[in-house]
């Protein structure tokens, strides 16, 4: 692969009119002088013309020439990996499906659910250099907060920042997250892909097994954690710092589906966890069965780091344009 190339190259094509406007201007200074041949008695005409100055007209049509030339180059956008990205990385493709529904606010020990889920994403990705992950929060709908990505920085973001109120609709659609996932991945890639599912389980969403049964046909394995507990725990509500009840003044309950993660995990040839109150365990297991997969590069330049060079071509390009505006047109008549 080249060191230099450009991500936007079809701005190149622009550079196809520095010819044909260059032809343009030959013609039109051609046509110039033929009129002052024209024109008659040769010393009027040098008297007519005397303040004339074709040569800087010449010189302000080059600036202009040249910037234009470089403004193509900026937008094409010029630029090189940065030192080391080129190194190819091999690992793994690793989506985190993350429930950000309201029952994981459910209180487990000293912390919530969905505290606890965030902070054995966080302790997972630290784990995990060299794989490529993403992230899809869910609750009544899904949708992928980030793509799949070696920055750690703005997947740290994201996972601290995932609550409820990222997504509008409430409920556990788990089949439609895992379709986000599967659709976050190449098909055509030979790395291996995984998911990682953190939830409570609670619904009766009959599409997700669906899901898990193509996902194990394209070998794409999704390891469950279930945070709850079988028995239940109580919702609290976060004005009040109360229960939260139902419209009959029950004290809501919210159980883990332990059933439906099992399922889910076996049935791709993943592992199902169960959230014992410590984040740390399960982020461990999780790394260390990744790292006994098969590990390969991505084979393409799609995923470097690049520096960016425009500025390298736009800066030259803005003092040419306020070069060429202070280059006169006319010389001074001489007394």
């Amino acid at each position: 692969m080249p060191e230099i190339n450009f991500q936007y190259p079809q701005f190149l094509w622009l550079l196809a009119a520095v010819p044909l406007l260059l032809l343009v201007y030959l013609w039109y200074a051609w046509q110039r002088r033929t009129k002052v041949r024209r024109m008659g008695d040769a010393p009027l005409v040098r008297e007519l013309l005397a303040t004339a100055a074709p040569g800087r007209q010449t010189v302000k049509f080059s600036l202009a020439l040249i910037a234009f030339a470089l403004g193509c180059l900026a937008m094409a956008n010029p630029r090189h990996p940065e030192k080391g990205s080129m190194e190819v990385r091999k690992g793994i493709d690793i989506m985190m499906v993350l429930d950000v529904s309201s029952s994981m606010l459910a209180a487990e020990g000293v912390t919530s659910r969905l505290t606890a889920a965030r902070s054995m994403l966080q302790q997972l990705v630290s784990r995990l250099p060299n794989d490529r992950i993403g992230l899809v929060l869910f609750a009544g709908d899904a949708y992928v907060q980030m793509p799949l990505t070696f920055d750690r920085g703005a997947a740290d973001l994201y996972i601290s920042g995932a609550s409820p109120a990222a997504v509008k609709a409430q409920g556990t659609a788990i089949g439609d997250a895992l379709a986000q996932a599967m659709a976050s991945f190449d098909p055509e890639s030979e790395r291996y892909q995984t998911i990682v599912l953190l939830t409570d389980g609670e619904t009766h969403d009959e599409t997700a097994l669906d899901e898990a049964k193509g996902m194990a046909e394209r070998g794409i394995s999704i390891h469950a954690v279930g945070i709850g507990n079988p028995q239940g725990s109580t919702l609290t509500d976060t004005i009040l710092g109360t229960d939260r009840r139902d419209a009959m003044g029950n004290v809501i309950i919210s159980k883990l589906n332990e059933p439906l993660l099992q399922q889910l995990a076996t049935g791709t040839g993943g592992q199902y966890y169960r959230y014992n109150g410590n984040a740390r365990d399960i982020a461990t297991a999780l790394a260390e069965r990744f790292g006994q997969m098969e590990q390969k590069g991505l084979g393409d330049a799609s995923q470097f780091n690049y520096l960016t060079l425009y500025l390298w071509a736009a800066v030259p390009m803005a003092l040419l344009l306020l070069l060429e505006i202070f280059v006169p047109t006319r010389k001074k008549r001489k007394a």
